[in-house]
C-alpha cells in the first residue's frame, strides 16, 4: 500500500480513472514515553508519521548531556486519506493510547503546522529554537548555582548561544563572569 504525504497530491489510477489523494495529517496521543514506539507500528502499517524533536540538555548528578526529546511529549502526527484508509485501526496500534478526535471524527491539523516544524529542522532532523536572552541588557539577576551562587549582579548578554555575560560586585568593582544559562535566574 503507498504511503500519501501531505504536502504533495499523488494522482493513482484506480479502474481507469484518477484519483486524487487526500491525506491529511492528524494528531495521535501516545502512551508515556512512547512516541518513536507508536511511530514505528504506524509505519509499519503504512501511515506516515512525523515525530518532531529537539535536543534537550539533561543534568543528573552533576552530569549534563544531550538527548533528543520529543517537541510534543505524548503526541505525533500522522498522515493518512480518510477516503481510503480505515482509520480506527490506529487506536489499537502499540503504543498508541488514541486518535485525537473532535467528537467522533478525528482532529484534522494543518498541513502548513507541520511543513513549518519541518523548516525549522536542522540537518539531523532536530528542530532548531531561536535562541533569544530571557532578560534585557542591565536586568537584575541573581546566581542560583555555581561557586558565586546567591550573588546579585547585572545582566550583559549572551556569550554564545547556551553562556551568558554577567557583571557581578565583587570586592568593590564589576566584575564580568559567564555563566550557563540555566545558572541565572531573574532578581
Amino acid at each position: 500500500m503507498p504511503v500519501f504525504s501531505a504536502s504533495s497530491v499523488n494522482a493513482l489510477p484506480i479502474g481507469g480513472a484518477q484519483y486524487v489523494s487526500a491525506a491529511r495529517w492528524y494528531v495521535v496521543h501516545t502512551h508515556v514515553h512512547a512516541e518513536a514506539k507508536a511511530a514505528f507500528h504506524l509505519s509499519r502499517q503504512g501511515y506516515s508519521t512525523y515525530l518532531p524533536r529537539y535536543l534537550k540538555k539533561r543534568r543528573h548528578a552533576r552530569r549534563t548531556d544531550t538527548v533528543a526529546a520529543p517537541l510534543f511529549p505524548r503526541y505525533l502526527f500522522v498522515s493518512f486519506d480518510r477516503g481510503t484508509r480505515l482509520w480506527r485501526s490506529i487506536q489499537s496500534t502499540i503504543g498508541v493510547a488514541h486518535l485525537v478526535c473532535r467528537g467522533d471524527e478525528p482532529a484534522v491539523v494543518s498541513a502548513r503546522v507541520v511543513e513549518d516544524l519541518r523548516n525549522r529542522e536542522d540537518p539531523q532532523g532536530f528542530i532548531r529554537f531561536d535562541q533569544r536572552p530571557r532578560f534585557a541588557p542591565g536586568a537584575p539577576i541573581q546566581v542560583v548555582e555555581g561557586p558565586f551562587s546567591s550573588c546579585l549582579g547585572l545582566y550583559e548578554g549572551m556569550a554564545d548561544c547556551e553562556r551568558v555575560r554577567i557583571l557581578l560586585d565583587l570586592l568593590g568593582r564589576k566584575v564580568r563572569v559567564v555563566l550557563g544559562g540555566d545558572a541565572i535566574a531573574a532578581a
